[in-house]
């Protein structure tokens, strides 16, 4: 399991299991190898009966700047996608146990898209979502399309999803993407404590509750592979080579 993943099983908070984003020098960009060493780890609290809760965190003043770009310009390039991104995209959508999130500074393209997956989200005051898709040429996935508007209603999510426009951590609390938004510091404790709290709990109550809140995942996971179906040939696409072509260069100027 790639050190770019860390999952800690916290000694003061039984019965949760952390996937911590550990690439800070590349702002947790996730790569290939993180998305499935996170699919393992989601797939093996749904295999144990000690984990009752989930928890997502990242690095101080970074949740996660997205995918890495290097993937998409591989693929782009002529290279195969893998069922990486996919497979952890429906272990997310899939994983029965309760999901917390933590969030702190940046929170671009899937490190927005996967909040929408979490029952409790808790930004910090300086964090930004940004879902970047439409500028790079591509589009929504994480079925975000399906999950924003059920949220957030059209206009707030086509603002997020296809205008680019970024949410702070209030913007994104009023519209039901943030459970609460705390100080810097208090992220990951607070995170913690709501899983330490949904943990404790009776848990097959809670699991019918949740399943109950939810509804039917299925047409979640068809939106899932519709949109990668969308993604892919637009990574191929003559518009978003422009784009990542730009975007790189923008970065080595």
């Amino acid at each position: 399991m790639t050190d770019h993943i860390l999952i800690e099983r916290p000694q003061d908070a039984p019965g949760v299991q952390v996937i911590r984003l550990n690439r800070a020098d590349k702002k947790n960009a996730i790569t290939r190898a993180m998305y499935q060493a996170m699919t393992d780890a989601l797939k093996a609290g749904d295999a144990d009966d000690a984990v009752r809760a989930t928890v997502f965190l990242g690095s101080e003043g970074c949740f996660s700047a997205g995918n890495d770009l290097n993937d998409f310009m591989a693929f782009a390039m002529g290279g195969t996608m893998g069922r990486e991104v996919i497979d952890f995209l429906h272990a997310l959508a899939a994983h029965t146990r309760p999901l917390v999130s933590g969030v702190d500074g940046l929170a671009i393209g899937i490190g927005t898209t996967i909040h929408l997956h979490c029952d409790l989200t808790y930004a910090s005051i300086r964090t930004e979502f940004r879902t970047p898709f439409v500028d790079l040429a591509l589009v929504p996935e994480a079925a975000s399309s399906l999950l924003a508007p059920r949220l957030m209603g059209h206009q707030r999510a086509f603002a997020l999803l296809a205008a680019g426009d970024g949410f702070s951590a209030a913007a994104a609390r009023d519209a039901g993407l943030v459970h609460a938004v705390v100080e810097p510091a208090a992220v990951d404790e607070q995170a913690l404590a709501a899983a330490r709290h949904l943990a404790a709990k009776p848990p097959k109550a809670l699991a019918i509750a949740r399943n109950l809140i939810r509804g039917d995942r299925a047409d979640v996971a068809a939106r899932i592979d519709e949109e990668a179906g969308h993604f892919a040939a637009q990574l191929k696409s003559p518009e978003a080579r422009a784009a990542f072509e730009a975007f790189m260069a923008r970065g080595k100027a």
